[in-house]
């Protein structure tokens, strides 16, 4: 609550100017909690007013005024408004198109128009296209030609970009952009039946090389363990594990990640179908088996559990304001 800038949005620590990179952490954080209590710390009004004072022309957004301009900047703004059910036409007009041209010759996407291609902002920008529903503006083929290639074949991680070293972060910045590709094929009639990764490599490289022996995960051996690459790391290994309604564990069950939600439902539980689609998203079931433990898939487009983000979407939804 003290990173809340009177202006709208977060700061990184209290005092600080607002910014879409801690603004993006602080509301996927408070939709963690998934308490009426922390969804109303959310000064909705101020938000928008702050993402609006950070769009660009051209369709862009900045990182933070007078900051940096990039394909960050639009995701960030885009999850938190689709999330918060703040988003409107003027805020999104031109983004879809200035995303596009961001698309290289390789067919990733790179942080600007001219630039090179670059796993996370890959993410980011299909994301952004799919919860705008304008997946259908980027070629996707050459999109997931790109992808495919950035799975190295010895180690079994993903590389960032070209000609580089595996990280365990692109387990989900490039792994994660997978699920994405899925739906937007589905709408062409080339529903993939598998994963188009080699999820069992994934897991291995995670599993076995970048679990650090006293806890939390590492980028590659021999560096040092940290909270962005356990995230992310752990975040990649449950895209590898799951395919739409299929389990791929490597090994036993014990690799499996799940939580403890604390009850004997066995029942899925199923997305509000009107609201994703109004916000040009979608979510999935979250199967729950006899002994109440929930099976921690994520959200493809916020990396948040999929019954959290239904959870908080249909909160916001009902604030008419």
């Amino acid at each position: 609550m003290r990173c809340q800038s009177p202006s709208g949005g977060f700061a990184g620590g209290p005092g600080q100017c607002p910014h879409l990179a801690p603004t993006y952490a602080a509301v996927n954080a408070l939709v963690i909690v998934g308490t009426e209590e922390a969804y109303k710390i959310i000064n909705r009004k101020a938000l928008y007013e702050f993402l609006q004072s950070l769009k660009q022309p051209d369709g862009s957004f900045a990182m933070h005024i007078g900051g940096e301009i990039d394909i960050r900047g639009a995701y960030c703004a885009i999850a938190v408004a689709s999330i918060t059910d703040i988003i409107t036409r003027e805020l999104v007009s031109n983004t879809a198109e200035w995303i596009v041209s961001c698309q290289t010759y390789e067919g990733g996407f790179a942080g600007g128009p001219g630039l090179e291609a670059h796993g996370g902002y890959a993410f980011c920008g299909l994301a952004a296209l799919v919860i705008l529903n304008k997946g259908h503006l980027c070629d996707n083929r050459a999109l997931l030609r790109w992808l495919v290639h950035k799975q190295m074949p010895l180690e079994g991680g993903f590389q960032g970009r070209t000609n580089k070293l595996v990280d365990s972060c692109y387990s989900f910045w490039q792994g994660g952009a997978f699920p994405l590709l899925y739906t937007l094929l589905a709408k062409e009639g080339c529903a993939p039946k598998r994963h188009l990764f080699d999820e069992r490599a994934l897991q291995e490289y995670i599993l076995i090389c970048c679990q650090y022996s006293q806890g939390g995960l590492i980028d590659k051996p021999g560096k040092p363990r940290d909270s962005y690459h356990s995230c992310y790391a752990i975040s990649g290994l449950s895209v590898a594990q799951h395919f739409l309604n299929d389990k791929h564990i490597l090994g036993t069950y014990r690799n499996e990640l799940y939580i403890n939600c604390g009850s004997q439902r066995s029942e899925p539980v199923w997305p509000d179908w009107a609201i994703c689609r109004k916000l040009g998203c979608f979510s999935e079931s979250v199967p729950l088996d006899n002994f109440g433990k929930m099976l921690a898939s994520t959200h493809p487009l916020y990396n948040i559990r999929p019954d959290l983000v239904r959870k908080a979407m249909l909160f916001f939804h009902g604030l008419q304001s």
